[in-house]
Parts: C-alpha cells; structure tokens; sequence
C-alpha cells in the first residue's frame, strides 16, 4: 500500500475558495478512483493561502483486475452450423477475445453468445496521471481567471505541482498554462522564512518533498501549518487564551474565523490597541471597522450588558484588538505598529463620517430619500416609506395595539429609513437601522422609536435576532409586507435560486415576527385590503386585487410550511395543517394557529392517541366524500335524523358528534386539546360504526337512511379537519 500526493501551488487564493473547493476536489477522487477500482485508505484534504492539498492513505499498486461477462447476439445469428458469423466475430474483436473463445448460454430470452472479459488492472501511477489533471480542471469557484497565453482557468494562477506516489513523482504536465506547470517534489514554504533549495521562483523559498508521508513534517519545517483544522484550531485556542487574559469576549462570527483560517500558513496572535478617543464612537462602528475592514478581532467587556442604542463604546468594548499575523515571531512589534496605524486611520474616517452625519437632522435625511430610486416602477425610497407608513397604520389597528405602542409605530415608521442616505451606512450598508436608531435617539427622539427603527431590519436571516418590542415588530411586519406588495404588484416573483428582493425571507421574517410576539393575526383579510390599495397606488402595473392577494397568499403558505419543516415537524403534519389541500383562509386566518396545531399532532402521534384516531376520521371522510354535507357544518341539528337509525353504533356516533360540537364551533386555541381528547375518547364508539355486531352498511339502498349515514360521517370529518386534514396523515 502507498501514500499518494498532490499538491496544487499558486498565488494567493481567496479566503472562501478553499471552502468551496476541498469537498470538490474530495468527490471527485473518490468517484473516480472508484471507477477504476483502485482500492485507497483514508482521503484528506486540506489547504493554505497558497496551496491546494490532497493525500490518499493506503492506495492500492494498481487497479483490480476486471472480469466480466458481456452478453452478444443470439446464438442463431452468431453462429452458422457451429462456425462463428461475422457478427460473433466483431462481437469478439470488440471483447478483445478470439471467436472461439465465445460460450453459448440460455436466457430467458433464448440462447445467447456470451464472452468472458479479463482486463489486467493499470498501475496506481499511470491512472494518477491521467486522472490530476481532470481534477484541476473539474473545481468550480467564483471569479476564475486566465493569466499569461495560457487557456487555463483557475482561482489563481498555478505555479508548482507536486504529485508523489510515496518517494516517486507522477510524470504530469498541465497543458494550456503559460508557462506549463509539470509535476515534481518541490512545494514552497512560508514566505518569510529562511530560503531553502532555490527552485528558481525568484527567492521564494523551495522545500523538497521526499515522500508523500513526509509531507506535513517537512512543511511544518519550513513555517508552514499544511492542516486546515490544526490551523484553526491553533487560532481559536490562541483567541480564547488571550481573550480570557483580558477578561474580555472576543467578536468573531464564523465568517471571520473562516477567513482567518484561509488567510495564514502561520497563524501568529498579536494585541493592538485603539486610541481610547475613539471609543467615543458607536461600538458597532469600531467593531464593524476591525472586522469589515481590516479582519481584526474586537474585544468586549466580559460582564458589559450591551445597549444597542448606546452612543459610544466607553461601556462596551476593550481599548484592545486581536489580530491574525501571517508573520514571524521577531516581527511581532512591527507589525502591532502597521496594524495600529492603519486602524487609527480607518477609524478617523469612521469619525468623520459620523460627525458629518450628526450635522444634518435625520427628517432632512428622509427628504433626501426622494432622491433614491427603489426599483423600476416603484418610485424612490421615500415613495417605499410613504407605502410602508400605510402598512404600519394598518396592522396598528388590526392588532390593536395601545396608543403609545402605536404612536411609537406610527413615527419610527415615518423615519425608519433616514439613515440609508448617511455616510456611515453608504460606508457600511450593514450598519443600516444600527446607525439610524442612534442617530434619532441623540436627536432626542423616544428610545421606544429609536429602537424601532434599529429593530424593524430583525430577522436579516436565519438564526437572528428577533423585535424584542411591540413597535419594532410593527415596522419589521409593515417592511416585509410593503416589500412583498410592491415586488409582487411589479409582476417579480422568486423562482428557483433567484430571488434578488431576498422575497423568502421576508416572508420567513413576517411569520416569525408574530410568533415571536404571540400575534392572531388574519393575513387573509390583510392582504386583500392591501392588495386593493396597492391597485391604486401603482395603476402602471394594472393590479388585480384579487389576484395579487392569491399569489401572495399562496407564497406565505409556501414559507409557513417550509418554516414549519425547518423546526423537524414531520412533513406530513405540516400538510395536514397548511398543506395545497388544506383551505388558504384557513391557514393564514391565523398563522401561530396553524403552528401550534402541527405542534398538538407530533405530541398525539408521540403519546399513541393519533393512530386511532386517524383511522376512524380517515375512513370516514372517504365516505363522506359521497355525500353533499358542507364542509362548513359542524351541528347535527337539522341534518341528522335519530328516527332513522337502525343500530345502537348510530346512536353511539351522534353521541360522540354532540360532545364534539361545541368543541369545535368554539373559539380559542385550547380547544383543539379537547378536540383531540374527544376523539381519542370516542374512537372506540366511532369505530364500532364501521366494524363489529352493530356496525352499518353506509350505503345502502334506501336514500334517506343513507343520507343520514353520511351526514354522521360527514360531520365527523368536518369537526375533525377543525383540528387536521386527517386523510393528509401517513399512517
């Protein structure tokens, strides 16, 4: 068994690339060394700023020998009284066998001509060489480029190749390069340590590889941490030493550890420190500034309970910074003072842009949105807030809420968007709502409006935070609404992966915003309303009301159900609550309705009390199907006839429906518990109707006994779809 190699060098990759590329390079080895039935070990993958890696542990000498039967022609077209036609003969020639070497086999189909193939196994070496250079060619990235003449397409240019079987090199040349890269067993080291073996690549240090076991040692030898996952581990074990020192938490989101990782062959930790004038700004600004600009690592106070209004970082954040060197260790000094220079720069423009920000009041700011195209059709920004004001005045008294929450709405509504004309937000668009909220509160504006202008962006995504207040969750309700009535009314819908307005999160957001505040809230009745105010408003677009009202409809249902699968709830419950099948008023009337009913299902499928349910409602609506019962019918006043009953199981079942009843005509979410305790206590009753000595034939002849058999049946399915669409449910 060997150890094989391959080692892609270029110039600096970008940080994401490697991310993407590993797990591509990892599949396409072992798809193809599985093709050519070359048995391997372990495979790993890994990578640096400057090099692709792949060693394959345990790798066979050569592929497995083939042997296989291939089935022919007939055996009465291949052979003429025993003498092979010229059919079997090409056949043969095609196996790479004599004629004579052919069998004759039975099928099912008749007698066949049958050849047995041997195909000796290739050499592990002579399938690595025609396999590399495929594989380099087969990684997908964003932004590839060609340098020189060259035809080639990389991340980055390609300037080494090593492929080692064990301690021999792979003869391969890459083609279409300018100029061609061909393997060998010198890689590169760190940058900045001494030279080794000149390898003609203009002083940068050469390493010799001697066997592809041997790879990580002599790399680590040459400052060069090959490891991926070491490397990161080594940077988090530092952050967390050096953090913990200071009695602070650091602020690094995975996306800037990644980066770090993919940034260093030798991570080395240095501390900077910020001059303390500067924490006189916002913290979000400093701590955005390190980490957007300059991939440092801010340091908040350990024990500090972050305001999100807080107008400076006095309270907050650490005079300190951590930093991710790719440098050596006698340069530490040097480099702290590189890093520090550039920060204070960087930082007095932060400054600069926020003062310039503070001269002009924030209304004027909002004037100003007059200015910004939104989109085509759809006016400016200070048109999309004029439409979101509307919404927010809509869901205000649809919500009911007090007058001082609404007062609150009403305003931040009015200045929710002031500050995407500031120098700071146009510096750093992710600041926006952050930079507005403070701003209006210095301004001297209710903290109440301010943090709903801060708040009315949460979610941005998945996992975030949500409005913590009444006011904020309004606006963050009347943004995504504003947002899917404008685009839908344009005519845009999201298809596949496209979805440039980001439509699925707003409609994710707009249903987690009332969960999270416990909101009943009729989207139905909503949309409708709004969908004909936005007819007029928009007359370009030649709106139907009541069309654009469906499609958004049936979007929401789409991210109800898709939300609901999200939190592991069985997919066939959630059909049965929000499923195509399932009435749209009745899914969005109330959307924390229909979650918590999915929510009831997985505790009754968990506890027993769903299968027996289920088997009596399923049963019986398939029946019910036959008759002409309403689906709106819950009493059997007035449907259902005592006198015609013939067997005591009738009687039974009426008794059940009658507690039921007013069960499920009633109001409040506790009813659906009773509902589900009142058909778990009457399956046994229910079931009795159909099996056993006093079970009925449904449709029988005479129609009145029939219709009343069916209305029995058919209110059953009724008061139990108040709960679930049960025919929905596997089982």
């Amino acid at each position: 068994m060997s150890t094989f190699l391959l080692e892609i060098g270029t110039e600096e990759l970008p940080a994401d690339f490697a991310r993407l590329a590993l797990p591509q390079l990892e599949a396409l080895v072992h798809r193809d060394l599985a093709e050519r039935r070359l048995s391997h070990g372990q495979i790993t993958v890994t990578s640096t700023p400057r090099r692709l890696a792949l060693v394959v542990a345990d790798l066979a000498a050569s592929a497995a020998d083939l042997e296989e039967d291939r089935k022919g022609p007939p055996a009465a077209q291949a052979l003429k009284e025993g003498v092979p036609t010229p059919a079997a003969i090409g056949f043969a020639k095609r196996c790479g066998i004599e004629a004579s070497a052919l069998e004759v086999r039975d099928t099912p189909k008749g007698p066949f001509v049958f050849a047995r193939v041997r195909e000796p196994g290739v050499p592990a070496a002579e399938l690595l060489a025609a396999c590399i250079p495929p594989w380099i060619a087969g990684l997908q990235g964003r932004r590839f480029m060609r340098w020189a003449e060259g035809e080639s397409r990389f991340s980055r240019p390609v300037r080494w190749l090593v492929a080692l079987l064990d301690g021999a090199v792979i003869p391969v040349t890459l083609t279409g390069s300018d100029p061609e890269v061909s393997a060998g067993r010198l890689s590169r080291g760190h940058r900045l340590h001494g030279a080794q073996a000149g390898d003609g690549s203009g002083g940068v240090p050469g390493v010799s590889i001697a066997t592809a076991s041997a790879y990580a040692e002599t790399l680590a030898a040459a400052g060069v941490e090959v490891d991926r996952q070491r490397r990161a581990t080594t940077i988090r074990a530092a952050v967390e030493t050096a953090a913990a020192a200071l009695q602070a938490r650091p602020d690094l989101p995975q996306e800037l550890f990644d980066e770090l990782t993919d940034l260093v062959e030798a991570p080395l930790l240095i501390e900077g420190s910020v001059p303390e004038s500067y924490l006189a700004l916002p913290a979000e600004v400093l701590s955005t500034v390190m980490r957007a600009h300059q991939r440092y690592i801010p340091l908040y106070r350990q024990q500090a309970q972050i305001d999100p209004l807080a107008l400076d970082a006095r309270a907050s954040l650490l005079p300190t910074f951590l930093c991710i060197a790719n440098s050596l260790p006698a340069a530490t000094d040097t480099v702290r003072r590189g890093n520090e220079r550039v920060l204070k720069a960087r930082l007095a423009d932060a400054a600069f842009f926020v003062a310039a920000d503070r001269a002009v009041a924030s209304s004027d700011r909002r004037a100003q949105l007059a200015r910004v195209t939104f989109a085509e059709g759809l006016g400016s920004l200070l048109n999309r807030v004029e439409r979101l004001e509307w919404c927010t005045d809509g869901l205000v008294e649809l919500l009911e809420l007090g007058d001082q929450d609404a007062a609150h709405a009403r305003r931040a509504a009015h200045l929710c968007k002031h500050d995407l004309v500031s120098q700071m937000v146009g510096e750093f668009p992710e600041l926006q709502g952050v930079m507005g909220g403070k701003y209006l509160l210095a301004e001297g504006e209710p903290r109440p409006v301010a943090l709903a202008v801060l708040e009315h962006y949460l979610p941005r995504g998945a996992g975030d935070a949500l409005p913590s207040s009444k006011a904020g969750a309004v606006v963050a309700l009347a943004e995504r609404l504003e947002l899917l009535l404008s685009i839908y009314a344009k005519g845009e819908r999201p298809s596949g992966s496209s979805d440039p307005y980001a439509l699925r999160r707003a409609g994710n957001g707009l249903l987690q915003i009332l969960w999270h505040q416990g909101w009943r809230l009729d989207l139905v009745a909503l949309l409708q309303r709004a969908c004909a105010h936005w007819a007029e408003l928009l007359p370009a677009f030649h709106v139907d009301p009541t069309a654009l009202a469906a499609d958004l409809g049936e979007f929401l249902r789409q991210r109800l159900v898709s939300l609901l699968e999200e939190e592991s709830l069985p997919v066939d419950l959630v059909q049965a609550v929000a499923g195509e099948g399932v009435s749209l008023a009745r899914v969005l009337a109330d959307p924390a309705d229909a979650r918590q009913r999915a929510k009831l299902l997985v505790a009754l499928r968990a506890n027993g009390q769903l299968a027996a349910v289920q088997a009596v409602v399923t049963r019986a609506a398939r029946l019910a199907a036959k008759g002409d019962l309403a689906p709106d019918v819950l009493s059997a006043q007035g449907v259902v006839s005592p006198e015609l009953f013939e067997k005591p199981s009738e009687a039974a079942m009426l008794a059940v429906l009658q507690h039921l009843e007013p069960i499920a005509s009633g109001q409040g979410t506790q009813r659906y518990q009773a509902l589900a305790d009142g058909l778990a206590e009457g399956a046994a009753a229910l079931a009795a109707f159909f099996d056993g000595d006093e079970s009925v034939l449904v449709m029988v002849d005479d129609p009145d006994v029939r219709r009343n058999r069916l209305n029995l049946l058919g209110l059953l399915r009724n008061q139990a779809s108040v709960l679930a669409e049960f025919e929905r449910i596997n089982g």
